[in-house]
């Protein structure tokens, strides 16, 4: 498995714009893709802007290239998106996943 990962920051009070963005457009439009195992999004408060850091799980790089094009460096960052952040990389890193354990049923 491949993880993908990608950063962006919000002002503190626009948080929520990217949050819902994520949730009505990004995921949906993942979950379509052969390949796409699931995502993360992780928040940091930043005192007046808020961090997001994305983090993407796929079965290849091939899948991968089916969301993101050939350029698979390149962020995907959709105009709505644009819109409800203040700054945001313009490059994502892959990292290979060595080893993931997922307890369940804890409280």
């Amino acid at each position: 498995m491949i993880v993908r990962a990608w950063r962006g920051r919000a002002a503190a009070t626009n948080a929520k714009a990217y949050v819902e963005h994520f949730r009505n457009n990004v995921l949906p439009e993942l979950r379509r893709i052969d390949g796409f195992r699931g995502a993360s999004l992780l928040r940091k408060d930043h005192g007046m802007e808020v961090e997001y850091v994305v983090l993407s799980r796929w079965a290849s790089m091939e899948a991968i290239r089916a969301s993101a094009g050939n350029e698979v460096e390149k962020a995907v960052v959709e105009p709505q998106a644009v819109a409800a952040l203040i700054d945001f990389d313009r490059d994502v890193e892959h990292y290979l996943v060595v080893e993931e354990r997922i307890v369940q049923g804890l409280a």
